[in-house]
């Protein structure tokens, strides 16, 4: 009789988080804080007149950030899936209100940004993800048709189309490669047919071509890329600093807060360029720490998609599948830029970089994965009522 009662008493009224990747997740956080305070110091300093300004904002953003991510992982996925259209269309109008006149901000010579008053809003990142929520509840609604069917493609490729053109009207070249990229392999893990992935490859890469012909600058950027130091003073002068900045790291740095290419030598060293200053500061082996830390975190957002996916939790295997390739592809450009592996991109590093709307949606994809694992773990989307509590478990 007492077994029957603990049976069936009511779930506990906690949502128990990752222990595994909760750590990771504060642990990148607090290194973002002291790296990003020491790239920016003394930048801030000069232009704003107070070395904490930078510091002040990015320690709001990560405060509103982690209060996004407590509040995503208390909204059951089942919630996410059926607001996934909604969010779709808020995220379109949103690209398509930053190219008019007058609601759009324009800052070195692109105009990605929607600003209110002293705040600024990046819609490509909404879009990353309302795009991957929309395409995660598209591939759970239609999984027969992706694999069967080439009309099973139209919708997610047509959309897909129609955000490429819109980010790349701001421009937003990065946005768009990681937002395409995820949205290809995502497709192809659900059982797409070949066919249709080997027309969209062709019509990218044409693209591609098409922008770097009757785009100067793009042209410029791809020649300067092959080649920084014939253009040092020129197009490769950024690329050029941040080799620099490798070069003085050597294997073990020259120390947390000891960086010279920061003193206005490397342009926006706390923000796309900040990798170059942590292996200035802490060198390779500080470089090769941050990378680790990246793809332990991948790799256990993967793992939880594996087993969402081997409990045939279609939705929340995708969702765990799109923000692992997002958070991958965009520490991966951003490393392969300040590297000087790939062309020059305007991509904010994860976690460690200065930026109000990437920290706020990378915290919200973060909640998104939290609750998955505990859905997952739990065999059911309604445990836990929003409004109450959350406790770290065991990994």
């Amino acid at each position: 009789m007492q077994a029957t009662r603990r049976d069936s008493a009511p779930p506990a009224p906690w949502l128990e988080l990752d222990e595994m990747l909760l750590g990771l997740i504060v642990a990148l956080t607090a290194a973002g804080i002291v790296m990003m305070s020491s790239a920016s110091m003394d930048f801030a300093a000069e232009k704003y007149g107070d070395p904490f300004y930078h510091l002040i904002r990015h320690g709001i953003y990560v405060s509103a950030g982690l209060a996004v991510m407590a509040i995503t992982a208390r909204v059951p996925l089942a919630v996410w899936s059926r607001a996934s259209q909604p969010l779709l269309v808020a995220g379109l109008l949103l690209l398509i209100l930053v190219l008019i006149p007058g609601i759009g901000r324009e800052r070195n010579g692109a105009t990605r940004w929607i600003g209110f008053s002293a705040l600024n809003l990046q819609p490509s990142e909404v879009m990353k993800l309302c795009f991957v929520v929309y395409l995660a509840s598209y591939i759970q609604r239609r999984p027969r048709d992706i694999a069967d069917k080439l009309s099973g493609m139209a919708a997610p490729t047509i959309i897909l189309l129609l955000t490429a053109v819109l980010l790349l009207s701001e421009p937003d070249f990065g946005a768009t490669v990681v937002i395409a990229g995820t949205a290809v392999a995502m497709l192809f893990v659900a059982g797409a047919r070949l066919l249709p992935f080997g027309l969209l490859l062709v019509f990218a890469l044409t693209a591609v071509a098409g922008l770097a012909r009757f785009s100067p600058y793009r042209m410029r950027r791809l020649v300067t890329y092959l080649d920084p130091w014939k253009e040092q003073f020129g197009d490769g002068y950024q690329l050029v600093q941040a080799l620099i900045a490798f070069g003085r790291g050597e294997v073990t740095g020259v120390g947390l807060g000891n960086s010279v290419q920061k003193l206005f030598y490397l342009p926006e060293a706390h923000t796309d360029f900040v990798f170059a200053i942590i292996a200035e500061e802490l060198g390779l082996l500080g470089g090769v720490f941050f990378i680790a830390l990246f793809s332990a975190l991948v790799g256990r957002i993967l793992w939880i998609g594996r087993a969402a996916a081997a409990r045939q939790q279609v939705f929340a295997a995708q969702i765990c599948l799109g923000v692992a390739l997002m958070v991958a592809g965009q520490v991966f450009i951003n490393i392969g830029v300040n590297a000087g592996l790939l062309p020059t991109k305007g991509l904010t590093l994860p976690f460690l970089s200065y930026g109000g709307s990437s920290l706020l949606i990378l915290f919200a994809m973060m909640g998104l994965v939290l609750r998955a694992e505990s859905e997952v773990r739990n065999g059911s989307s309604a445990f836990a009522a929003p409004w109450q509590g959350w406790r770290v478990r065991n990994a």
